[in-house]
């Protein structure tokens, strides 16, 4: 697998191969501008990314992406740029929805961060549930590209069951472990 190669689980307190970081072009705000240089390691800073949106904190999760970030779910337009990223979570956040996440596996080779996850969408009482497979390149402490990839059938069943689980509950996927 190569000596690049360092693998993490969701959370891990022992990062080996955490670089030293360079000024980041553009400044974050927030929590993130006062992260130690150890948490601007790539698979951390995806991590607090991951979970500052699972907490709704648009402001925070916002702030660990590039100025010019893109931000592209396949098959769909994607998105250039911080602010039309903030623009299109926060009407998300601000009609009721939320987010959640159970990372898988996640691994870096170098500034490249891949994920497997599993994505909870939630709109009021309806949960959508799907497998992503996610890459998140980092550079100096942010996010350069953030590209998501899914499959459209497991996100139509996702919807379906969703929408069977808002009147029978028993119908609703489980959440995987976060072990």
């Amino acid at each position: 697998m190569g000596a690049r190669l360092n693998m993490a689980r969701r959370w891990s307190r022992d990062v080996p191969y955490a670089e030293s970081v360079v000024e980041p072009a553009s400044k974050p705000e927030g929590i993130a501008a006062h992260q130690p240089e150890v948490d601007s390691s790539p698979v951390l800073v995806v991590e607090r990314f991951m979970e500052f949106l699972r907490r709704g904190d648009l402001g925070e999760a916002v702030a660990l992406l590039a100025v010019d970030v893109r931000y592209e779910n396949v098959g769909l337009p994607t998105v250039h740029g911080r602010e039309r990223v903030r623009r299109l979570f926060g009407k998300g956040y601000e009609g009721g929805a939320g987010f959640d996440v159970v990372i898988h596996t996640i691994c870096a080779d170098g500034a490249s961060v891949l994920t497997e996850r599993t994505d909870i969408l939630k709109f009021r009482k309806l949960h959508v549930q799907l497998w992503v497979c996610g890459r998140l390149d980092v550079r100096d402490g942010q996010i350069v590209l953030w590209r998501d990839y899914f499959d459209f059938l497991d996100f139509n069943k996702g919807v379906l069951r969703g929408m069977l689980g808002v009147h029978l509950p028993g119908f609703r996927a489980k959440v995987p472990s976060r072990a």
